[in-house]
């Protein structure tokens, strides 16, 4: 873990990890101290932002220090002992023949492949309850559609490149479709909002 860490505009931290185990890590235990002026903590591939209220960094950067000197479990991504949320999918995505075509494989070799998966969360983004979620067998790695769709229905599951993740909500998107599933991984009005939190192990049945 590089442990360098700066400023971001008046009211951030950005701490680089070197990898995304050692993001999670971070964030567990800056979310375990429960440090007063932190508003929200967003860990990343390889690093963690840290934003806190009023600017004020003195207190907040000594406990930031002490975090990352700490000696923490090494290795995969995920945060140890955290729940595993099982995601039931109808497999029945308008691109799983064309993924089957790309990868060689047959639609039932896709299905179990994807299921096998040991997904874990490793961030969010691009928009509000999107995980990223990491893990995917590498015989699935697939392109991006070319052109993507101008809306995915919210409860897609989907696949690009390294990474499977489920779309929150109707959006535009580019990733190849393998089927959906009924479950709300995104309320705005539960605590936290998005089910998929950083660090988070998932796993995909065939509903």
């Amino acid at each position: 873990m590089t442990g360098a860490m700066r400023r971001v505009g008046e009211d951030a931290l950005l701490v680089e990890t070197g990898s995304l185990a050692e993001s999670h890590r971070l964030d567990a235990v800056l979310r375990g101290r429960r440090l007063a002026a932190v508003e929200e903590i967003v860990p990343g591939p390889e690093s963690v932002l840290v934003v806190a209220s009023g600017g004020s960094f003195g207190e907040i950067w000594e406990q930031i220090e002490e975090a990352v000197s700490e000696r923490g479990t090494r290795g995969q991504a995920g945060v140890p002992g955290a729940a595993e949320v099982v995601v039931e999918v109808e497999y029945d995505g308008v691109d799983l023949e064309v993924v089957a075509e790309l990868t060689g494989l047959r639609v039932d070799e896709v299905i179990a492949r994807h299921c096998g998966s040991p997904f874990v969360v490793g961030w969010l983004g691009f928009a509000p309850g999107f995980a990223y979620l990491v893990g995917l067998d590498p015989a699935l790695e697939v392109p991006r559609l070319e052109v993507p769709r101008t809306s995915v229905p919210a409860g897609s599951v989907a696949i690009a490149g390294g990474y499977s993740a489920i779309y929150p909500a109707a959006s535009p998107g580019g990733w190849r479709l393998l089927g959906r599933t009924r479950m709300r991984v995104w309320d705005e009005h539960a605590e936290p909002p998005s089910l998929l939190q950083p660090g988070t192990r998932v796993r995909m049945i065939p509903a």
